[in-house]
């Protein structure tokens, strides 16, 4: 999935949920949360001894990133922001950037 399926997945799957009815504030606090439950995840995978459990935070860690992208391309959406040009403009400003 690339990200402008994604920005339509996250259109139809709002309509098909009636998540319209969230507002763009409550939008952004899901995304905190998602945020949260992300470095939540990140924390206890860094300091987990036992391979099996670290292997399963880790798989967790990648549905909590979905969570986080999903918020922002939902955000996205309701500002008629298309994150493919976004993303590639940024490209293109970090290209000449001194870091």
């Amino acid at each position: 999935m690339d990200i402008r399926e994604l920005q339509q997945h996250a259109v139809e799957f709002v309509e098909e949920k009636g998540f319209e009815r969230v507002s763009f504030e409550q939008r952004i606090m899901y995304l905190m949360s998602e945020l949260g439950e992300l470095t939540d995840d990140c924390l206890k995978f860094q300091f987990e001894q036992d391979v099996h459990k670290k292997q399963e935070i880790k798989e967790n860690i990648g549905l909590e990133m979905f969570d986080v992208v999903w918020n922002i391309a939902e955000l996205a959406n309701r500002l008629e922001i298309d994150l493919t040009e976004a993303f590639e403009k940024k490209i293109m400003i970090n290209q000449t950037r001194t870091w």
